[in-house]
């Protein structure tokens, strides 16, 4: 009578039964979208790769090489300038004028660097979202010339905007020399037979 009643209360105390976790049963068709299986074919899936949607990834892509190009690059121009013009041979006057030189044109320059590079990119991809490749026609006429229509725009547009407080003459001049600085770089590129843009980093 014991053995029955402690047999039952086991039975009432261990609740539902656990589930089965094995997984031989379990078809991976039933949950394709989570886990990328579509159906039964063995044929490959490729991913669609476009590349106007590259949008907002190439401007902080390019902002973040640029500021790290233009912190370096003054950086080092500052630790020249701080060795030059330390006022005393002393290791600690010395070591502080470099700090201070390259705080301040490592600053200067890789602001300067990462502004240009997020209007650059800003104004290429508008350019690459309304295909004005193809409405100016650049893309009827050549290819090659369709690929230059973004970045020269960019270029242009980036040293308008950027020099746009010192001036419409200083604006002018500096959307000049980006759309020149463009127009060399393609030349050059087509010389050497390298595809244009195939850097991946502003128009380089």
């Amino acid at each position: 009578m014991s053995s029955n009643n402690n047999n039952d209360y086991d039975q009432e105390d261990s609740g539902p039964p656990l589930p089965d976790f094995r997984t031989s049963n379990i078809q991976l068709q039933t949950i394709a979208p989570a886990l990328g299986v579509t159906g039964g074919s063995n044929t490959p899936d490729y991913i669609e790769y476009d590349p106007k949607a590259r949008g907002f990834n190439t401007v902080f892509a390019n902002a973040g090489v640029a500021y790290l190009t233009g912190i370096t690059g003054g950086g080092l121009y500052g630790l020249r300038q701080g060795l030059q013009s330390a006022p005393s041979s002393h290791f600690r006057v010395r070591f502080n004028s470099i700090l201070n030189h390259s705080g301040r044109y490592g600053s200067r320059a890789g602001n300067a660097l990462g502004v240009f590079a997020v209007l650059y990119s800003l104004y290429e991809v508008v350019a690459d979202q309304y295909d004005l490749e193809d409405r100016l026609g650049a893309r009827a006429i050549s290819p090659a010339l369709g690929s230059f229509v973004a970045p020269g725009l960019g270029a242009f547009g980036a040293g308008v905007t950027y020099y746009a407080p010192s001036g419409i003459r200083a604006s002018g001049l500096a959307g000049v020399i980006g759309l020149g600085s463009v127009s060399a770089t393609f030349a050059l590129y087509s010389m050497l037979g390298i595809p244009y843009g195939r850097g991946g980093f502003l128009f380089f």
